[in-house]
């Protein structure tokens, strides 16, 4: 028998609240345990009731459903919300998100799209804390293998001020080469998140597991079993955090909370291969802020070049020392008219290291979905990118006491440049 799913209803209209239970008294397995006029009192009958689940009204006067379902989450942290509004602007359902809400209803929503919410929120957060024990347990079985006992693990920004270039591939097959050559525990994150091309080159695409579905506990209290749940295994032996499903939800990750999560990623794992967006946000410079290492990637093309010298120049304004930044040359060819001594010339530093040029085997992997490391590790291109992860892993000089006050005191880039 299917178990039954106590829900609380909080509605400062008294029409709405005896019409919803109504609606919900003809479900066998759904309850109404209980019914709230107030944010106030939706907190207090949350805390003696348990409700799996609390249908919550986002306008009402003496405490918003935000502020109630912020609450919520620290006084009753195993009852759900789904927020209810009359009004469906985006900003509305960010805010709820934020404030840890599972689902965002329109008014006025059907019967049968008020249970199905009901139905597949229960769902999910029974899964989620299926999945939070489990890991639980792998995370301190692995305690003994990661960086959780002694140092912590290793932050690579994988960047490029012009997209087009292969950032995406490098991240993915170097992350995948640490893995499996070098023996590193790697966790592989998406950071592009309106636009993130991770799940498309490792053929994933599962629901309800991205960085979106912890969106609203990133700034709070984070612990490796709450990240856990959502990050994807992967049989090319990485692990994987995705980018939010659908663009419109990169708006839930907010800077600081993405930088927590990198820290305490970084916490237990050898190493965190972030895959940055091409393009400045306070969210990608957040990445570069915490990342010990700016793998910077550029091509043999002229507005490559430009961008580079361009970001090379904003990467000084920040504070970032020279050895943060590691310059790789992507799709080395010699025959595209430019060398490298040029490039170098014209960015004012030597590149560190090149990639061959090889979009046979690259684009064909792509396609399939397999990381061209594991298809075809013989081929230069993958030799290539083996080198780039020992690199990345090995040793490599600190950031200086001098760099890290100057990265401590700088304002955010977008103040800087204005």
């Amino acid at each position: 028998m299917a178990e039954t799913i106590k829900v609380l209803i909080v509605d400062d209209i008294s029409e709405t609240r005896d019409h919803l239970a109504k609606l919900l008294s003809f479900e066998g397995d759904i309850e109404v345990v209980g019914a709230a006029s107030s944010g106030a009192e939706a907190i207090a009958q949350a805390e003696s009731l348990h409700p799996d689940v609390v249908l919550m009204d986002i306008n009402m006067p003496d405490m918003d459903g935000i502020t109630a379902t912020e609450q919520l989450g620290s006084r009753a942290p195993t009852s759900a919300v789904i927020m209810m509004s009359v009004q469906g602007e985006p900003d509305y359902l960010r805010r709820s998100m934020l404030a840890g809400a599972r689902e965002f209803l329109v008014k006025p929503f059907s019967s049968d799209e008020l249970t199905a919410s009901i139905r597949q929120v229960y769902a999910r957060e029974r899964d989620k804390l299926s999945r939070m024990t489990q890991a639980a347990v792998v995370a301190a079985s692995a305690a003994g293998g990661s960086s959780i006992e002694g140092e912590p693990g290793r932050v690579v920004a994988v960047f490029s001020p012009k997209g087009g270039i292969g950032r995406t591939t490098i991240a993915v097959n170097m992350a995948v080469a640490a893995a499996n050559d070098l023996g590193k525990k790697v966790v592989l994150v998406d950071g592009s998140f309106q636009f993130g091309d991770v799940g498309v080159l490792l053929n994933l695409n599962p629901k309800n597991k991205s960085i979106a579905e912890i969106a609203g506990d990133l700034e709070g209290v984070l612990e490796p079993e709450s990240i856990e749940p959502f990050v994807v295994n992967h049989s090319a032996g990485i692990r994987v955090l995705l980018a939010p499903p659908s663009p419109e939800m990169a708006e839930l990750i907010t800077p600081a909370g993405f930088r927590h999560a990198l820290e305490v990623l970084r916490s237990y794992n050898d190493l965190v291969v972030v895959d940055c967006a091409s393009w400045f946000s306070d969210v990608t410079i957040g990445a570069l802020d915490v990342a010990d290492i700016v793998l910077t990637v550029l091509s043999l093309e002229i507005t490559s070049i430009k961008n580079m010298r361009l970001f090379l120049e904003v990467a000084d304004q920040l504070g970032y020392a020279k050895e943060k930044m590691m310059l790789v040359l992507n799709r080395a060819d010699a025959a595209l008219g430019i060398r490298i001594q040029d490039v170098e010339q014209s960015i004012g530093r030597k590149v560190d290291h090149q990639i061959v040029s090889d979009g046979r085997s690259v684009v064909f992997a792509v396609n399939r979905g397999v990381p061209f490391y594991l298809s075809n590790r013989d081929a230069q291109v993958s030799q290539d990118i083996l080198r780039l992860a020992k690199a990345v892993v090995g040793d490599y000089a600190a950031t200086t006491a001098t760099a890290d006050a100057k990265a401590a005191q700088k304002k955010s880039l977008f103040a800087w440049r204005s």
